[in-house]
């Protein structure tokens, strides 16, 4: 199993926890906007380290990112499947073409 799948079985395993002992179970108890919103930020603190060059903090940034963007997924009910198989469909074809096509 990947260390994404993991992380989604663990957060699919907060999702009615006790938020004073779980911050996945805290963010998802303030509704996926309040975890959309949490996703934006640890992006944007994604970008800026990005932007500085500083390759250690990118990388924990992205960590964050992924973890993020999970918690965001499982509170609107997207499982990573779903996301992989998009994925899946568009490989092979071209950036400008799969852009081109939801135009």
């Amino acid at each position: 199993m990947s260390i994404l799948k993991q992380l989604e079985a663990t957060i699919q395993s907060r999702i009615g926890a006790n938020p004073d002992t779980s911050w996945t179970a805290k963010l998802l108890s303030k509704g996926p906007e309040k975890c959309a919103e949490k996703f934006g930020e640890e992006a944007i603190e994604a970008i800026i380290a990005a932007a500085k060059n500083d390759r250690e903090n990118l990388t924990y940034e992205a960590a964050d990112v992924l973890y993020h963007l999970l918690v965001m997924l499982a509170a609107r009910g997207i499982a990573l499947d779903d996301v992989l198989g998009e994925l899946e469909r568009r490989e092979g074809t071209s950036g400008i073409t799969e852009k081109a096509r939801r135009n």
